[in-house]
């Protein structure tokens, strides 16, 4: 089996598409709020001042590293397509968020608190390790 395949491969039923959908339509808006100041985001300007500030320095490129993970890796999810690559993507910006954001906060997000980003984290690694299921264009090209 080709390593492109060992990528693609997933044993995952529909749960994977009830998971991936939502998901990666929400780290796509986020990541939409960052690079394109969308849906009442600060884009990467704004986003990159506000990064460097809590010390992800430099600011703009992790704006930017940040954003297209969770936009491009957002939508990969949607599609299904290297499901894989995009929830591996998202695993490191959730735990850079958790980490270095939410975590001195508690776990309420009524707080700042790291509940949010914990599920996205969890929901994201386990997209990793199951991939993309049936339903996926994974699967289709895992066919071929």
């Amino acid at each position: 089996m080709s390593k492109l395949n060992c990528l693609l491969k997933s044993d995952a039923g529909y749960e994977a598409l009830l998971l991936r959908v939502p998901v990666g339509l929400i780290l796509a808006a986020h990541g939409a709020q960052k690079l394109f100041a969308w849906f009442g985001g600060y884009g990467l300007e704004g986003t990159g001042q506000w990064m460097g500030s809590i010390g992800l320095e430099p600011g703009y490129l992790m704006a930017l590293l940040a954003g297209s993970g969770e936009f491009f890796g957002g939508l990969m999810l949607v599609f299904g397509l290297l499901t894989r690559v995009g929830a591996a993507l998202n695993v490191v910006a959730m735990a850079v968020a958790l980490f270095w954001v939410h975590f001195a906060n508690g776990l309420f997000l009524s707080n700042n608190g790291y509940e949010y980003a914990l599920a996205l984290l969890a929901a994201t690694a386990s997209l990793l390790v199951m991939g993309g299921g049936k339903l996926s264009v994974d699967k289709l090209l895992a066919r071929s």
